[in-house]
């Protein structure tokens, strides 16, 4: 049986298999990341709901295992040393690739690509995408200043032209699905949570919609999707 009794999360969010990968999420693009993926890599594993509400992630059991208090974070116990807490979903993606061996390319040259296009989502169609779902539906929409808004639908239709001539007529970002699509999709599904597909010009690129389609049906998309539920 696996201690994880060194976090003081598990004393909040009680494991019922410690045997198995705790899950610390809630439902968002950055959540359902490593929902999507430890489905998709057929991981045992058990998701705690965590919410957005600072009772969650500001309590003192969620800040010992992430100082940033964002979600999702894990607690896997069969680490590579002992049990590991880790945080940071792209961080989490290339962890559970490397410790699988799964969707993250098979060569040096594919897991480099699979790489590049995670932190491509890190560091761009993410945060530009929250941002401008910030202005538009959240509380920067009541800001009359219309700059703020202009500046990150512009960002977002050039991020998404990125996308759209990289991807071209191929099924997948980076060669084989890999956890770089399980990375992008659920950014581009906010589009539709946010209401703004016509600010970036979705329709511009109809290779997006089928690409969005193919990631959709998949079966461990699907069954990740609402992990753990939005209204548990």
């Amino acid at each position: 049986m696996a201690d994880l009794s060194a976090f003081p999360i598990t004393e909040r969010w009680v494991p019922q298999d410690p045997t198995r990968l705790q899950l610390f999420s809630f439902p968002t693009p950055n959540g359902v990341k490593v929902s999507i993926a430890l489905e998709e890599m057929g991981l045992p594993y058990e998701a705690h709901r965590v919410t957005l509400a600072d009772d969650d992630v500001k309590s003192d059991a969620f800040l010992s295992l992430n100082p940033n208090n964002k979600i999702p974070a894990i607690i896997d116990p069969d680490g590579p040393d002992g049990p590991l807490g880790l945080w940071e979903s792209g961080a989490i993606l290339l962890y559970l690739t490397e410790k699988t061996g799964k969707l993250g390319g098979t060569t040096a040259a594919d897991r480099a690509r699979v790489t590049q296009w995670v932190m491509w989502q890190m560091g761009g169609l993410g945060p530009m995408l929250g941002q401008l779902g910030f202005y538009t539906k959240f509380a920067g929409k009541e800001i009359d200043d219309p700059r703020p808004r202009e500046k990150y639908a512009e960002e977002g239709r050039r991020l998404l032209s990125v996308l759209s001539t990289a991807l071209g007529r191929r099924d997948w970002i980076a060669g084989d699905f890999s956890i770089a699509d399980i990375a992008i999709v659920p950014w581009l599904n906010a589009l539709n949570f946010y209401g703004t597909k016509d600010l970036v010009g979705w329709d511009d690129h109809p290779n997006l919609q089928a690409y969005f389609d193919r990631f959709m049906a998949r079966d461990g998309v699907q069954a990740g999707l609402d992990v753990p539920p939005r209204n548990g």
